[in-house]
């Protein structure tokens, strides 16, 4: 199935956008920062998360953005509680008419109930070069196997874990003397780089899905091969 967005008709109006976070929400502000810059036309309609006191939760309010904890407590017990909650989310996001969902740091596996309503339309960053090393810490792994490049990726979420078609991908060298906690913070830098890039090309309606593959319509040749050491 090819999943296309076009823009035979130029948007009016800014690309309606939610973001899931559960922890810093550093990526929700380098989302933020690229919209206020005007390098990204999109507007973000609601900021969720699962943790009440989320500083991606404050950094919402500092930016007069709309903030909703949604209570995963309660949901636990019923046999379904995972999609029970997700059917709350995907309540909120429809009461909002949101186009575009982002997973920003969420630290919950979400289910079909909001990947079937957003297919191809909800995105993922992931600190890893994928399809190497999905999951949890993943800069450790990537040192811990000699690996010579590390980095990031977004994508677009499907039901796996880190599985989704990839759209950006952003690359950094791992040095001899890294740590997980040094590699992870190069790694940050790039993340902010390209998940506007990758939310500004959906605005655009550049990116084309067929399969496994995103083909970035009117990109440009990436160049010379990235070497490490160079």
């Amino acid at each position: 199935m090819v999943h296309w967005w076009s823009m035979l008709i130029k948007r009016t109006d800014p690309l309606r956008v939610a973001v899931l976070a559960s922890g810093r929400g550093s990526n929700l502000q380098a989302v933020i920062d690229a919209i206020e810059a005007g390098t990204v036309q999109a507007k973000i309609v609601a900021v969720i998360s699962n943790k009440k006191n989320s500083p991606a939760l404050e950094r919402a309010c500092r930016h007069g953005l709309a903030g909703f904890f949604v209570d995963p407590k309660l949901h636990a017990g019923k046999p379904d509680s995972r999609e029970s909650y997700d059917r709350e989310l995907l309540s909120v996001l429809r009461e909002h008419d949101v186009e575009l969902v982002l997973l920003a740091g969420y630290m919950k596996i979400v289910t079909t109930v909001l990947v079937d309503a957003f297919v191809n339309r909800m995105m993922n960053i992931h600190p890893s070069l994928l399809p190497s090393f999905p999951g949890l810490d993943v800069q450790r792994k990537a040192i811990d196997w000699g690996c010579k490049l590390a980095g990031c990726t977004v994508h677009f979420v499907t039901e796996g874990v880190d599985e989704g078609p990839i759209i950006l991908q952003a690359a950094v060298p791992i040095l001899d003397d890294d740590s997980a906690d040094s590699l992870a913070a190069r790694i940050l830098v790039q993340e902010h780089k390209i998940y506007p890039r990758a939310v500004q090309l959906f605005a655009e309606g550049r990116l084309r899905v067929e399969g496994r593959r995103v083909f970035i319509e009117q990109g440009k040749p990436a160049g010379e091969a990235v070497i490490s050491p160079s």
